[in-house]
């Protein structure tokens, strides 16, 4: 979290990087606030019942955080006019794209986990 924190400091004084900067920042407080959610009555087997959602969820913090960083090394060069402007640019066009498309579906899981949904934990083998 720390490392992302970082990112994210760095990338909000940029114009171009500042929005996605916010929704990152915000994703990992979502992530954040779940994670302590699911663990607040310390029950494994309830915390557990939910992990894909919470990996699905994980996965797409950590490729945000990634894109963002991409993102900034992309706008860093094109100042410098050092690189292919046509491939930074589309990698900035690809880290919006995870961010408009992408990014946004963790709400859905993270309320899963975060409501310690019990429908997975209260399944049985017999019901099949």
């Amino acid at each position: 979290a720390a490392r992302i924190q970082a990112t994210v400091t760095a990338a909000l004084p940029h114009e171009v990087l500042a929005g996605p900067a916010r929704q990152l920042q915000m994703a990992l407080q979502t992530l954040e606030s779940a994670t302590r959610a699911a663990w607040m009555h310390g029950q494994p087997d309830e915390a557990l019942a939910n992990a894909t959602p919470y990996l699905q969820a994980f996965g797409h913090v950590v490729l945000a955080w990634l894109w963002l960083d991409v993102a900034a090394v992309c706008c860093a060069r094109l100042a410098d006019a050092a690189g292919d402007e046509a491939a930074l640019q589309g990698h900035l066009a690809a880290m919006r794209y995870f961010y408009a498309y992408e990014l946004p579906k963790i709400d859905a899981w993270l309320l899963a986990v975060a409501s310690r949904q019990s429908v997975c934990r209260d399944m049985q083998d017999d019901w099949f």
